[in-house]
């Protein structure tokens, strides 16, 4: 009886134990609150680490529900696109900057009797928006005893000498880049950057500014050295830092990933050259990373104040120390800022000296418009596998998400489409989409299914055409979609591959392959190393979300 009594006492005694240790057993045992995040890529290396840390001293709200968070990774723009679709519904939004946001307002408003974001949510981190450039490029410009701004940028993209002019011909052209400015802040901040510098304004720009001569031509002249676009600031970072200054001479970025590509050549873990931040002389904007709890249906009081803990721990000195070891400047002004911000990382603390004003939402939307008349227009060839295996909802789908991504093309663009099985057919040559556009989607429509998969020739013969008639003042691109692997073509995957690269010269101007394999019999090893090889982007996809696969790949054009 008494080891009963004893043993009885040991296991209240443990449980006591237990129970005095509220947070771990209620993570076991308890409620949860699950809140989810959406934020840009740029500061994925940041806040990512942060989610981890958070979820795994489980925070509690007041009623003892344990706090998990979830992070998605998408463009600030595309982000907002997701929510106003309803395909994401996320507690909190976090773009890249405020800039957008009176935009998303607006837009919220018109189904909506609120605004999505209300007052002034808190900053999370700074960055100044910059042009990243390799630093002996930038030299050669004058830096750093020269200003550098937008007319510079200007000037280099339409010389005909492009790097020769400034005594070295090797560097052949000025290759530039910024992300899209329908899907990324960076995009859109770069585009109305321009529109000031053009207007020679720092603040009040206003809609009739836009159609001055000035101001469209000098976004007309930056945007003729862009290489491609893109969704994704962290993205088109990586893509600089990779391939070195062949394939990009400069992009806009934010200046935590100069610092970022810095500390890794400094670790030597980079070999690329040095990289500097230029901050535009006629001014740049702030990326302040606002964090916005979302006043939308979905989210709940105990979300919102599991959402708010989340960001007093994110706004807490031992995490913005974090943040600013990763190049970012903390938000709480108090924090002093050191290194690695500053001069041997490539920034310049002091800067920006100018900063842009924010315009109206009836501006930002005349910008993206004007934006969308004068960009770098499109050669592109489409290349679609119609094989036996691509019958029933494959075919069907193929074709549908197809006619889709051909209305996401401008009529300035210029298209072909070749369909491939034993045969290869062209359906349509490489001319201006607008006048022929019905027609093309007409063929697009009847395509029917049959035969063997000769996808080596087919691109071969796509990749020559834009070779023999693309223009090389436009951005040329492929996009080819297989759901197999080749079984009758009479060129080999290495012959073709050495095809791609013998246009490496070209650098960032090169034919980019942007591959889909689309279910699971597509050779994805295959498909990555033509798209690789080309500075492209290899996707995986499936009847369900092909017509994503497509929106992403219209982005860089």
């Amino acid at each position: 009886m008494k080891n009963k009594t004893f043993a009885s006492v040991c296991i209240l005694l443990v449980l006591s134990l237990l129970l005095s240790a509220c947070g771990p057993l209620q993570a076991l045992v308890g409620k949860k609150i699950t809140i989810s995040i959406l934020y840009g890529s740029e500061k994925q290396s940041w806040l990512q680490p942060m989610i981890t840390a958070y979820n795994a001293a489980h925070h509690q709200t007041a009623d003892g529900s344990v706090i998990e968070v979830t992070g998605t990774v998408m463009g600030s723009i595309e982000s907002f696109n997701a929510i106003m679709s309803g395909q994401i519904q996320p507690t909190v939004w976090s773009p890249a900057s405020s800039i957008y946001i009176p935009v998303a307002n607006a837009q919220w408003r018109q189904s909506h009797n609120s605004d999505l974001v209300t007052g002034s949510p808190k900053d999370l981190v700074l960055s100044p928006v910059v042009i990243a450039m390799w630093q002996p490029m930038a030299q050669a410009l004058g830096w750093p005893q020269k200003a550098i701004g937008w007319s510079d940028i200007a000037a280099l993209a339409t010389s005909t000498q492009g790097w020769a002019a400034y005594g070295y011909p090797e560097w052949g052209s000025f290759k530039f880049g910024h992300t899209h400015p329908g899907y990324s802040n960076s995009g859109l901040d770069a585009v109305i950057a321009e529109a000031y510098a053009g207007a020679g304004k720092q603040r009040g720009l206003t809609t009739a500014d836009l159609a001055d001569p000035k101001v469209v031509d000098l976004m007309t002249q930056v945007e003729s050295s862009i290489i491609h676009y893109g969704t994704s600031t962290g993205f088109f970072g990586d893509r600089m830092f990779q391939r070195g200054p062949s394939y990009l001479s400069a992009a806009v970025l934010y200046e935590n990933l100069v610092v970022e590509q810095e500390s890794s050549r400094l670790a030597g873990t980079s070999q690329q050259l040095p990289v500097v931040a230029i901050y535009p002389k006629e001014g740049t904007f702030w990326a302040n990373h606002p964090y916005a709890i979302l006043n939308a249906a979905w989210v709940t009081d105990q979300a919102r104040a599991a959402a708010e803990d989340f960001q007093t721990y994110l706004l807490a000195k031992p995490q913005q120390l974090q943040a600013m070891a990763l190049g970012f400047r903390p938000s709480d002004p108090s924090i002093p800022l050191s290194s690695p911000l500053d001069a041997q990382h490539g920034v310049d603390i002091s800067e920006p000296k100018t900063v842009l004003e924010t315009p109206s939402v009836d501006v930002i939307s005349g910008v993206q418009a004007l934006w969308n008349q004068v960009k770098k227009p499109v050669d592109l060839v489409v290349v679609l596998d119609i094989s036996g295996s691509m019958q029933g909802d494959k075919i069907a789908s193929a074709r549908q998400s197809l006619l889709q991504f051909v209305d996401l093309l401008s009529d300035r663009d210029r298209l072909e489409v070749i369909a491939f099985s034993t045969d290869i057919t062209t359906l349509t040559d490489l001319t201006e989409l607008g006048p022929k556009r019905q027609a093309v989607k007409n063929h697009i429509a009847g395509i029917v299914e049959g035969g063997n998969t000769r996808l080596y020739d087919a691109v071969a013969q796509g990749y020559q055409d834009l070779q023999q008639k693309g223009d090389p003042g436009h951005i040329r691109a492929m996009a080819v979609l297989t759901d197999g692997q080749d079984n009758l073509s009479s060129l080999t995957l290495d012959g073709l591959v050495a095809e791609i690269n013998a246009s490496s010269g070209e650098g960032g101007a090169a034919i980019k392959l942007f591959t889909i394999a689309y279910g699971s019999d597509a050779d994805k090893t295959v498909l990555t190393s033509m798209s690789d090889a080309s500075g492209g982007k290899e996707y995986d996809s499936t009847p369900d979300n092909i017509n994503k696969v497509y929106e992403d790949i219209a982005t860089f054009f």
